[in-house]
């Protein structure tokens, strides 16, 4: 009967020692997707802040544009005010179509390529969507390793106990797909 006792406490144990581990592991796989979204923020963040002089240094040369750039301006209202991770993507990717219909601009206007402060600002432009580009990747793949994990026999048990939910990916809206149409001849 001791026996039994002592090799039930050390399976009860042992047991314990798991579900700790696991928990402990999930908590952590969560904590490493919410700081790399931070560091897509950051990157967003350096991106809005690059845009309004790249804006300014353009729109003296041309006011037929004023479409663009109130979408780049409510794309960046959009995305200070968003609250979730979502909406935030999704204002992001609003920008994005924005700016490419603004680069297209840039590059059918060869007093604007001939400009250095706006040549030097589409190459930190393009230097910074770089960026973006590698942290939501990065993002991704800490999603993709969480999102296994929890979906994984007998992790899943502990992750639905104690209310562990799949991540959303980050994902490019169907509109970035097509190529930003403009038309300057009008």
């Amino acid at each position: 009967m001791k026996k039994f006792l002592l090799g039930l406490g050390v399976l009860v144990v042992l047991v314990g020692l798991s579900l700790v581990s696991t928990y402990n592991s999930l908590v952590a796989k969560t904590q490493n997707i919410d700081n790399q979204w931070a560091q897509v923020e950051t990157q967003y963040q350096r991106r809005f802040d690059l845009i309004p002089n790249l804006v300014n240094s353009v729109k003296g040369i041309f006011t037929q544009e004023q479409e663009v750039f109130g979408a780049i301006a409510e794309a960046r209202t959009r995305y200070s005010g968003a609250g979730t991770i979502d909406a935030k993507a999704q204002a992001a990717t609003d920008l994005e179509s924005a700016l490419g219909r603004l680069l297209v601009i840039v590059e059918n206007y060869p007093q604007l390529q001939s400009n250095t402060a706006v040549l030097s600002l589409m190459d930190e432009l393009a230097g910074t969507e770089n960026r973006v580009s590698v942290e939501r990747k990065r993002y991704n793949d800490q999603v993709r390793d969480y999102n296994t994990t929890i979906k994984r026999f007998p992790t899943n048990l502990i992750a639905n106990s104690f209310n562990f939910d799949a991540r959303a990916y980050f994902e490019a809206t169907p509109e970035a797909e097509q190529a930003p149409q403009v038309d300057l001849g009008q």
